[in-house]
């Protein structure tokens, strides 16, 4: 499988001395874990409803940050891809992955919108 983009996340000094690797395609991002007991999570981009980035101070020094995602995916949830390197080109790459994943799936967010439900019930008893 060819990947657009990979990375493993960064400890001390950000270098990638951990267990844990990042891999992006156009359609799942994967994230496995573990050395001698793996596991492996995958979610399919067009589940993934928005995404942020984080930088302590640290990362900013060793010029990694972690990825915060909002999915939908019920087994995932929210998760954060952490301590990578080019943090922003990387949120930049998935966000754009993200929009043409749910254009291609016609894949649309219903934001709750309380207030204009609320006044809607409220309208009958006037």
């Amino acid at each position: 499988m060819e990947y657009l983009w990979s990375d493993k996340k960064r400890t001390i000094f950000g270098l990638p001395i951990s267990f844990t690797k990042y891999a992006l395609n156009e359609e799942r991002l994967f994230i496995e874990t573990g050395f001698l007991n793996k596991s492996e999570d995958e979610v399919r981009l067009y589940r993934i409803t928005d995404v942020s980035l984080k930088r302590s101070f640290w990362q900013r020094i060793f010029k990694v940050g972690t990825i915060h995602c909002c999915s939908a995916d019920k087994s995932m949830g929210d998760f954060d891809i952490v301590s990578v390197k080019n943090p922003k080109d990387v949120k930049e790459q998935l966000s754009q992955l993200i929009e043409q994943q749910r254009m291609a799936k016609k894949v649309t967010n219903r934001e709750y919108m309380g207030d204009v439900a609320d006044e809607a019930e409220h309208d009958d008893f006037f």
